[in-house]
């Protein structure tokens, strides 16, 4: 996931990049998404559904990578400039706003097991 991130945002091999971290993000959310938390505690049960929204942005950043490179919803919008005040490049901001989700939760969750 870090690769193709990198990779994409330094421009180097764009076209194979956004695969690679769609693909990374895609296992990483799969993975967290099916890891449950077997106790009673609503606080960390609170923050697995907060992880699990940071892991939909982390794949819909992905999607919005493969989208910068072949546009392909594009069509959907009415001119070029509509489609790119709304979509392009804004997988900087899905990227953004789910590491910080995943950071927060994941400390928050630490802390929380840990006063068990």
């Amino acid at each position: 996931m870090v690769v193709g991130a990198g990779c994409f945002a330094l421009m180097w091999q764009q076209k194979i990049a956004c695969w690679i971290y769609l693909a990374g993000a895609l296992m990483f959310g799969v993975m967290q998404m099916m890891q449950e938390y077997q106790g009673h505690n609503f606080i960390v049960k609170r923050l697995k559904r907060i992880m699990s929204l940071a892991d939909i942005f982390f794949i819909l950043s992905g999607f919005l990578m493969v989208d910068m490179v072949y546009r392909f919803l594009q069509s959907a919008f009415d001119n070029y400039l509509t489609y790119y005040n709304t979509i392009y490049n804004k997988w900087v901001v899905l990227l953004l706003i789910a590491a910080i989700l995943e950071m927060y939760t994941m400390h928050r969750i630490e802390h929380e097991l840990s006063k068990e």
